[in-house]
């Protein structure tokens, strides 16, 4: 994938993320995006790891693992953030 398919792919994967985790999270849409970029590294690693395969396109089961790759991250930051 190119770079702008990652950004929009980083996009759309955050705004997600922040849905379902709504709170009080800065950053606006540079942060949203890197957010949703690392979410797609994070649960493709995991993904790779556990034996579900990793995304090499962009489908639905590739959003769905970066989706909760972003929620993961999201998570571990409230976490380390409250401490």
């Amino acid at each position: 994938m190119g770079i702008l398919s990652w950004i929009v792919l980083g996009l759309i994967v955050g705004v997600l993320a922040k849905w379902i985790m709504p709170g009080n999270d800065p950053g606006g849409l540079i942060i949203t995006i890197l957010l949703g970029i690392g979410g797609a590294f994070v649960g493709g690693f995991i993904s790779s790891f556990f034996g579900f395969g990793s995304f090499r396109g962009f489908d639905f089961r590739s959003l769905i693992i970066a989706v909760c790759g972003a929620v993961l991250l999201l998570y571990v930051y409230r976490r380390l953030r409250k401490n």
